[in-house]
């Protein structure tokens, strides 16, 4: 795909057998453009301001620099159950996983926690020419 954005294919990967933080991954067609992740008071839903209601006592952004549609406006990603990306079940840190908005190129999820813990976030190469984007949000402080 030379010359073009990666296309996200979000799926909000969760992991939950690490021993100290839940994980998610988010899968991307390309390279990893750039991003960002951050602890915000409400998942607001890019371009319209729409609040999402979400379980959880704090709320993380991520919004990733590629959209979720290619080149003729065909979505990429368009998630049946945006209020439910994952089933979070059994994860010590998250209460639940939103989908937030596609605008603009980019595109936002809402990982929602138990509690403002502190978190990581970092990229790995692969497989093939895409990459993924990796937060771990920890159990404790």
């Amino acid at each position: 795909m030379s010359g073009a954005s990666p296309k996200a294919r979000f799926w909000p990967g969760l992991h939950r057998k690490q021993s100290c933080f839940d994980r998610m991954v988010v899968d991307l067609s390309g390279p990893v453009k750039g991003y960002t992740v951050r602890y915000v008071p409400e998942i607001i839903q890019d371009g319209t301001g729409f609040r999402i209601p979400v379980y959880g006592n704090a709320r993380l952004q991520v919004t990733v620099n590629a959209p979720s549609y290619d080149s003729n406006g065909n979505l990429t990603y368009n998630p049946a159950a945006k209020a439910e990306l994952s089933n979070v079940a059994g994860y010590q840190t998250f209460r639940q996983v939103v989908y937030a908005a596609r605008f603009e190129g980019s595109t936002s999820i809402g990982p929602c926690v138990r509690a403002r813990l502190p978190f990581r976030v970092f990229t790995l190469d692969g497989p093939g020419s895409g990459s993924r984007l990796i937060v771990d949000v920890a159990h404790f402080w």
